[in-house]
């Protein structure tokens, strides 16, 4: 099959496109690279910089293309914050250039790459897709939005549509900016160094961490899993696991004896977040095959950042 992969260069979108072409798959990416690095992309995955809202290009990279996955957002929730009206015009008005792309060049499926985030607090645990959304942040909304306009342009132009709400996605190359890094790869670093782990909050707030190699078995079975049109389904493990164990693991892991150092902040996040993974085990035929601490092990030794 052709793929065309925005945001290939990322996290989840190089890990994407290197699975594809070792597959055989003939794989284009597309990155404006605010924050991918291009040289993890295998040799024959086809790499072009650029704007996913740059029309033009999209339509050259759609040509005879048969699936596309579309990646490219901004994802920093702190960031969203500060600047919602960027967030807005790449993670809606991208996503919509996409699709009107899309319609215009005849391309049949698109997968999208949404969040667990857009549920917000929920007392119902693991949730469903089937609960109200309650996006608490401008990231969290522009994903929301971006899975309402797939679906609709979808539906309107006969392009099949599923829209993959990824939980809390972890493994070797995630990126770790120096404001507001992820859990599990922070811990790492700051274990390695033998310094306290720093806790924000109470430690008690709960996540659900899946395996990017995970992630990426559920993403290749989107794009011709059968039955799937307009659905929006959970990737996730099922498990939930507060940060305090991310942390006690991780000490484990490397070595550090040092305490625990918990800081009071008010932007700790949802209290609790774990997938019901029943319609992708359904729909897709997915179920999780690497558990948190063989993932946390994986992360450890095959990362070339975390070598001692």
């Amino acid at each position: 099959m052709k793929f065309l992969i925005t945001g290939a260069a990322g996290f989840l979108g190089s890990a994407l496109a290197n699975c594809l072409a070792r597959e055989g798959h003939q794989v284009r990416g597309l990155d404006d690279l605010s924050t991918g690095e291009p040289q993890v992309l295998f040799d024959d995955v086809h790499f072009t910089r650029g704007d996913v809202n740059d029309r033009p290009k999209l339509w050259t990279l759609l040509q005879e293309v048969d699936c596309v996955y579309h990646l490219a957002a901004r994802v920093s929730v702190s960031e969203s914050i500060l600047y919602p009206l960027e967030y807005n015009a790449v993670n809606v008005g991208g996503t919509v250039s996409l699709m009107e792309a899309m319609r215009d060049v005849g391309v049949g499926r698109v997968v999208l790459i949404s969040s667990g985030a857009v549920y917000g607090d929920n007392q119902d645990q693991p949730v469903k897709e089937s609960a109200l959304p309650s996006p608490p942040s401008p990231y969290a909304v522009s994903k929301l939005a971006a899975e309402y306009y797939v679906n609709t342009i979808g539906n309107l132009w006969g392009i099949d549509t599923v829209s993959l709400r990824v939980f809390n996605a972890y493994g070797p190359g995630q990126h770790i900016p120096p404001s507001h890094p992820p859990v599990i790869p922070n811990f790492l670093r700051q274990g390695l160094r033998g310094g306290s782990l720093v806790v924000h909050g109470d430690g008690q707030q709960t996540r659900d961490y899946i395996y990017v190699d995970d992630v990426v078995r559920s993403m290749v079975a989107a794009a011709t899993a059968p039955d799937i049109n307009q659905n929006v389904i959970n990737i996730g493990s099922g498990k939930e696991t507060s940060v305090r164990e991310i942390a006690e693991m991780t000490q484990k892991l490397t070595g550090d004896n040092a305490e625990l150092l918990y800081t009071p902040r008010s932007d700790s996040g949802v209290s609790r977040l774990c997938a019901d993974i029943t319609l992708a085990k359904k729909k897709l035929k997915f179920t999780p095959k690497i558990k948190l601490q063989e993932g946390l092990e994986k992360t450890l030794s095959e990362d070339p950042r975390f070598k001692i």
